[in-house]
């Protein structure tokens, strides 16, 4: 992994190398408790399928990445999408992306291209989370309650140098009283730029209330996936299915190859 500096901070990164396309470059966005290694081969299967550059990276309290500075705030992920990504993009040189997010990366994905001012070219949102649903709510209060007595705790530390900070930065801004009332519809209604929608069936914490909400808003074009026997990572549980969506939805808005 590499690091850039991001307002006297360490981002920990990696750029997955592509042909010379007029293909749009690609950014992954990591769930709630992920990071950029936990992606494992993801984002170089989803590059090489589309012949394109991608970065991924970790944000801060995740992976290799510097811890919190503070508590966070109903607003971590508009934070995250308006103030963070900005930067990082900036310093990595990309312009116009691709968006690749799964749950909370993809509600930044979201945030960033409906807010940002930015230009983006288009938006795959996994499991993306647009409003708090009791089922998210009561999933993440269950991982909670035992997270410091199993092994739990344990496994992200093998992945997160700040494991409190990814944990508790989570999990306790999701079940604060105020977080309740969190929606992404006014985003969700300024979308205009191409969209997949990937959602599978048992996901433990979302319905697919979730993706019909954005695909009836946005105003762009939307397509949905929804998958059988698939929980809240559909790129783990149904990598094939998704990896041929991904490539049939970039062939049909980014028809470019290389150059």
């Amino acid at each position: 992994m590499l690091f850039m500096d991001i307002g006297g901070r360490a981002i920990e990164y990696r750029v997955i190398p592509g042909p010379v396309t007029d293909r749009p470059p690609l950014v992954f966005l990591h769930e709630g408790l992920g990071c950029a290694a936990l992606w494992r081969d993801f984002p170089d299967k989803v590059a090489r399928e589309l012949g394109a550059p991608a970065l991924v990276y970790s944000r801060f309290g995740y992976g290799q990445s510097a811890g919190l500075d503070g508590p966070r705030t109903p607003r971590f992920m508009h934070e995250e999408a308006l103030d963070v990504l900005p930067l990082v993009l900036d310093r990595a040189g990309i312009a116009q992306p691709l968006l690749i997010g799964h749950s909370d990366g993809a509600s930044i994905a979201l945030i960033h291209a409906a807010s940002a001012g930015r230009p983006v070219a288009g938006l795959v949102l996994m499991a993306p989370h647009i409003m708090v649903e009791p089922i998210c709510v009561e999933s993440i209060a269950r991982i909670s309650a035992t997270y410091g007595e199993g092994p739990l705790r344990e496994r992200l530390a093998r992945y997160h140098a700040h494991v409190d900070d990814a944990f508790h930065g989570w999990a306790d801004t999701w079940l604060m009283s105020e977080f309740l009332d969190w929606s992404l519809e006014p985003e969700a209604r300024a979308l205009s730029i191409p969209t997949l929608l990937i959602q599978g069936r048992d996901d433990e914490y979302g319905t697919l209330a979730q993706i019909d909400r954005i695909a009836e808003l946005a105003r762009g074009p939307v397509e949905r996936l929804v998958l059988d026997k698939c929980g809240h990572s559909p790129h783990r549980d149904q990598e094939a299915a998704v990896l041929a969506a991904i490539a049939e939805f970039a062939a049909r808005h980014f028809p470019g190859g290389a150059t």
